[in-house]
């Protein structure tokens, strides 16, 4: 398994961010900031970069939960600032800007999604995520507010328990995202819940169109 390690790293501004990363054992394709869910870079957080780096992208998940100075206290300005200074890293360790994508998965899903209308970035991809008709906490808008306005060819990968509710609202996703300026696509797991734990074959074939979606569009 791919090792993963972590850094302190300082920009020449003077912004700080702690990084969980991992380099692949060959030719680098790109870079992918990997966005963690809630409790922070956990063993699955580091599990997720490791095999990113496996499958040849050199993956960097900012602990985001960290981020606390006076200017970055909000979710969502805490969540660009990091997701910035992780883009920093990578251009400086030689991935070009339009190799450049970001993943989310579970509450990091949302954020990607967040990200994905903030910033031009190659791709991005949210794997799960909460938040498409009520915000997802304090300082992030609802992914229906700003799914239109994706400036981020973006990928969303759902997962649902069977309610009509959650397929309806992931279904008025795909709608509005679908009014983007940019490549968009939304799928949906029927009964393969949220973190897709009840679907062993729905997370395997999300997986797949995760890699794929980033093999088309980051070159």
């Amino acid at each position: 398994m791919t090792q993963t390690h972590t850094q302190d790293y300082e920009r020449t501004d003077g912004r700080r961010l702690r990084l969980t990363y991992a380099e692949p054992d060959g030719a680098v394709r790109g870079g992918l900031v990997v966005l963690h869910e809630v409790g922070g870079v956990t063993d699955a957080a580091r599990l997720l970069v490791a095999s990113l780096a496996a499958e040849g992208w050199l993956a960097a998940a900012p602990h985001i939960d960290e981020v606390d100075t006076e200017a970055e206290r909000g979710a969502g300005s805490s969540l660009l600032a990091a997701t910035d200074t992780t883009l920093a890293w990578l251009v400086d360790h030689g991935v070009r800007g339009d190799q450049v994508g970001v993943v989310g998965f579970d509450l990091g899903g949302t954020a990607a999604l967040v990200v994905a209308a903030n910033r031009k970035l190659g791709a991005a991809v949210s794997v799960g995520g909460r938040g498409i008709g009520e915000p997802a906490a304090p300082g992030f808008p609802t992914l229906l507010d700003i799914a239109g306005t994706l400036t981020s060819p973006w990928l969303g990968l759902y997962g649902d328990d069977g309610d009509a509710v959650e397929q309806a609202e992931i279904d008025k996703l795909r709608e509005e995202a679908g009014r983007a300026k940019v490549a968009t696509n939304v799928v949906r797991y029927a009964g393969a819940s949220h973190r897709f734990d009840a679907d062993p074959e729905a997370a395997a074939e999300a997986w797949q169109r995760t890699l794929a979606w980033f093999d088309a569009h980051l070159r």
